[in-house]
């Protein structure tokens, strides 16, 4: 029922043994590599089979491309909608208001600018 010790064996067959050993476990790994390999499987599996991957990649695009397109409806109190028509008016107008103040105060500040970077640039440096 139980193995026997292997004392008995001699020293070859004990090497073949090991020899063996070590193949069956070299082989088993390398099987493993080649099962886990999963970009050599997508590659073959490429190779093999184009036109079925090309034809599922555009299927994902275009659910992809046209999922956003799908409309919420979403429900706006009446009040609320005044008030924020009013808000968009206002900061419309004063939107308006900045850039006309923008556009008269430009050549004021150009100057004022223009004149204090020449004021700057002719002073001379003292030399300690």
């Amino acid at each position: 029922m139980a193995e026997e010790s292997g004392r008995n064996k001699s020293i070859d067959e004990l090497t073949s043994e090991i020899a063996q050993s070590r193949e069956r476990v070299a082989r088993d790994l390398r099987g493993l590599r080649s099962e886990l390999d999963f970009p050599a499987k997508f590659r073959r599996s490429f190779r093999k089979q184009t036109v079925s991957w090309l034809t599922a990649a555009a299927a994902v695009g275009t659910l992809i491309a046209l999922a956003p397109m799908r409309k919420k409806k979403i429900y706006v109190e009446a009040k609320n909608c005044r008030k924020s028509k009013k808000k968009l008016a206002e900061t419309g107008f004063a939107l308006a208001v900045l850039k006309i103040a923008a556009n008269l105060a430009r050549p004021v500040i150009v100057e004022f600018v223009k004149k204090r970077l020449t004021d700057f640039g002719g002073q001379r440096r003292r030399k300690t």
